[in-house]
């Protein structure tokens, strides 16, 4: 398997655009309704919102290729980009995608790699990520790497709370202590 990982720009936000809106049908649409999917969908990837997210200053977003089809993505955030700690010793894994023809080969591996790769060169303490409470899947991945689970927070899927679960990896625990 010829798998590359590149950092992605403005340049790729239709791509973006496609392998986002794709592996989050594919990962959530059986388990929520079509309008909370839709109303998600049309807001949290539409062009406006990705264009802003690959220019925000603190977020990352990377590109598994295999030839020159994108399987799978990888979206990192640090300091004032992050969603629950807004510390310069993390880095959050906001997503791995993989789309569902490419899963069990490694692909998500593979950028959960990039992403520690990343974070020991930020000399980052801990790396965080959130899961929805149903995704066994993702849970289990997460796990078997070592995260723990931290807390719970809300995810709003169009008009639907749910919940997520806040995972952490601590890295270099004895360089951040109080958090």
């Amino acid at each position: 398997m010829d798998l590359t990982i590149k950092k992605i720009s403005l340049f790729d936000l239709d791509e973006l655009q496609a392998i986002s809106t794709q592996t989050f049908i594919d990962t959530f649409a059986a388990d929520n309704t079509e309008s909370d999917m839709n109303e998600y969908l049309s807001t949290a990837f539409s062009k406006q919102k990705l264009s802003e997210e690959l220019q925000a200053e603190n977020s990352e977003f990377y590109f598994a290729e295999l030839g020159d089809q994108v399987v799978g993505y990888l979206k990192i955030n640090v300091g004032s980009s992050q969603k629950f700690f807004k510390t310069e010793s993390a880095l959050q894994i906001e997503r791995i995608y993989v789309l569902q023809h490419y899963q069990g080969q490694k692909i998500g591996k593979k950028l959960f790699q990039k992403a520690l790769d990343i974070a020991s060169a930020k000399q980052a303490a801990f790396i965080w990520l959130t899961v929805w409470e149903h995704n066994n899947k993702a849970l289990a991945f997460y796990k078997n790497y070592g995260f723990a689970e931290h807390d719970r927070c809300v995810f709003t899927l169009g008009s639907d709370e749910q919940y997520d679960i806040v995972m952490k990896l601590e890295l270099h625990p004895q360089t951040n202590p109080d958090v």
